[in-house]
């Protein structure tokens, strides 16, 4: 304007005002200045103009501005070398809890524990001899590359020295940013962004489904886990919150994941399915968490945990009768009995002759398939023992009952696992679980694999019930293949030199027991007198209905459901294109889930959908 440059003067193009960018940031809020609220007189802008820069106020506030720029300003007069210095502070202190959330974050990324045993003062920081704790070590060990985490260290370790030494008592008042308290709010604001990011990514993605489980933490109490998956350009599976449990009922779990989902503004309707463990509490017809949650949420779906629920079967077909839990509680046992001392090991090790095998398993109650290594390592696979560690076990047994400097207590140890080993029941049902292992494990296995395919799983289930179906009543075929197990371990022991003992060919004669006759009474018990009879129909039968009933009891759900799931799977897409029709049972279960979140999902366009994206 006239030729002069004025620096002050700004313009709004939104507003089309004039603004003195000195008098914004240094005037007063009292002053009334067109300058300051926007200047909009463009009749009579140069007089204005002018007329501003020769007010009081404009000279004012630009001294304030050439004061501030060359730090001549009151408060760097009188307080320059402490402000420099509080700035100063506050950047190495930023810099210093940089680092240390960094390393929080990489402790809690590797999975390692924070803290140590003791030795957490941070006057014993420059001890290298003790054990501070893995955040504190390394902290330490970066301190020695890093100036400034260097200088943060020795500065807290000699203040924290001093008020050692001068024995004050009280929590005090040092800030060394090492401390558990500041390793807890680090993981505590990380925590709840954590969260938080989960929760946005839900509420976006517009359903989901939960999955909940318990278990005990180191203190005994109980924990559960509150998982979510849902969809963004992939599939998620996340885990939002582990909550204490005060209650193991299905009302409690219902209500413990409601409070969470208002906790995070997530809406439980939104919730379209839930897997859960085969626990009583979860399975329950009527007060069950899966039946309470159905009630709350319409065409809710219930998925059991498979490979759960297959090993909660299997556990409880083998502790339905007293031979079978005989037979794993013995597994068990002697391999714990072999591995308890070195010198048990070495005799093992110098008669077993197979370095594949001189291991043998203990059974874990969280290992689903113990059970059947355990079994399969001493006795083989079902009629073929040739791989059996059978005798090996059985002379290694032998050797601690003979060997005359072991305690007694060992020697009568041995000979009780050496008398349960030579008993024709005990070879019957390991014979008997050989069996069902060979259907059921493949099945445990496939269903443990990542990027399985439901319908195949689903259909591996139908086929492993109609195979334990078809053994219900083949007791024959178990019986013989544990004749064939005696007849070889009997000659592998008479080939033995010093050992006089063999398995025995036959279940033990029942004896035939009288009940008194009561006065008056007509009818006489039908008691089975026929050894192997009895143990068909108290062991082998019972068993194998149990298994068959709890297998079709838990799985045989939803099939039309996993269907409909197979059939998106685009190793699928060839066969829906060959495919003429779809079957009219496709996706009408899905569809029952989707029409709430959007009226179009019929079934009729779902199919349609489908067949467009699998031909392109």
């Amino acid at each position: 304007m006239n030729g002069t440059d004025r620096k002050w003067l700004t313009y709004c193009e939104e507003n089309h005002t004039l603004y003195c960018g000195v008098c914004l940031a240094f005037a007063k809020p009292s002053e009334n200045n067109p300058f300051v609220s926007g200047m909009q007189d463009w009749n009579h802008i140069s007089q204005r103009v002018e007329e501003h820069e020769r007010t009081i106020m404009h000279r004012m506030c630009a001294e304030a501005y050439f004061l501030r720029v060359s730090k001549s300003d009151i408060a760097s007069l009188l307080h320059g070398s402490q402000v420099v210095a509080h700035r100063d502070q506050v950047k190495k202190k930023r810099q210093v809890l940089e680092r240390v959330v960094d390393v929080v974050k990489f402790i809690g990324k590797r999975g390692l524990g924070y803290r140590g045993k003791e030795y957490e003062a941070a006057y014993t920081l420059d001890d290298d001899n003790i054990d501070h704790g893995n955040f504190l070590e390394l902290i330490i060990l970066l301190g020695k590359y890093d100036v400034c985490l260097k200088e943060h260290i020795t500065e807290c370790t000699e203040k924290s020295k001093k008020m050692h030494q001068s024995q004050a008592k009280g929590r005090g008042s040092a800030v060394t940013f090492l401390s558990k308290t500041t390793v807890n709010n680090v993981i505590s604001t990380v925590q709840r962004l954590i969260q938080e990011t989960i929760a946005k990514e839900v509420a976006e993605s517009g359903m989901f489904s939960v999955q909940i489980d318990t278990t005990q933490d180191i203190t005994s109490h109980e924990q559960c886990s509150v998982i979510l998956r849902y969809v963004t350009d992939t599939v998620q599976e996340r885990l939002l919150a582990v909550v204490k449990c005060e209650a193991s009922t299905g009302q409690y779990f219902v209500q413990m994941l409601t409070d969470v989902m208002d906790r995070f503004d997530l809406d439980i309707s939104n919730c379209i399915s839930n897997a859960t463990d085969g626990a009583s509490n979860m399975q329950g017809q009527y007060r069950g968490f899966s039946a309470l949650l159905s009630s709350k949420v319409p065409n809710h779906v219930h998925v059991w945990c498979y490979a759960h629920v297959l090993n909660l079967v299997l556990s409880d077909t083998t502790e339905v009768s007293i031979a079978s839990g005989s037979l794993f509680s013995l597994m068990n046992d002697i391999a714990v009995f072999i591995r308890e001392s070195y010198k048990r090991m070495n005799v093992w090790e110098h008669k077993s002759q197979d370095t594949r095998h001189r291991r043998l398993s203990p059974i874990g109650e969280t290992r689903w398939w113990a059970k059947d290594v355990a079994l399969k390592k001493i006795f083989g696979s079902f009629g073929k023992p040739d791989q059996s560690l059978y005798i090996d076990v059985f002379m290694t047994l032998s050797e601690f009952q003979s060997q005359a400097n072991l305690k007694t207590a060992v020697r009568v140890r041995a000979r009780g696992f050496l008398e349960a080993l030579l008993r024709y029941e005990t070879v019957l049902t390991a014979q008997l679980f050989l069996r069902i292992f060979e259907v059921t494990t493949p099945l445990s296995k496939y269903l443990q694999t990542c990027g399985l395919d439901i319908l195949s799983a689903h259909r591996m289930v139908q086929d492993t019930q109609h195979a334990l179906m078809n053994m219900t009543r083949d007791f024959m075929t178990v019986k013989t293949a544990a004749d064939t197990f005696v007849e070889w371990a009997n000659a592998k022991l008479e080939a033995e030199e010093d050992c006089e003992l063999e398995l025995e060919t036959t279940l033990p004669l029942k004896r035939n027991r009288k009940r008194k006759m009561m006065a008056g009474e007509m009818a006489s018990d039908e008691r089975l007198t026929d050894a192997n009879r009895a143990y068909e129909v108290e062991v082998h039968n019972q068993v194998l209905d149990t298994v068959t009933d709890s297998i079709k009891r838990r799985f045989m759900t939803h099939g039309t459901l996993y269907a409909d799931l197979a059939v998106l799977d685009p190793r699928n897409f060839p066969q829906v294109c060959s495919a003429e029709v779809l079957p009219d049972s496709t996706f009408q279960d899905l569809s029952k889930c989707l029409l709430r979140f959007d009226s179009r999902a019929t079934a009729a366009n779902l199919q349609s959908e489908l067949k467009c994206l699998a031909a392109q």
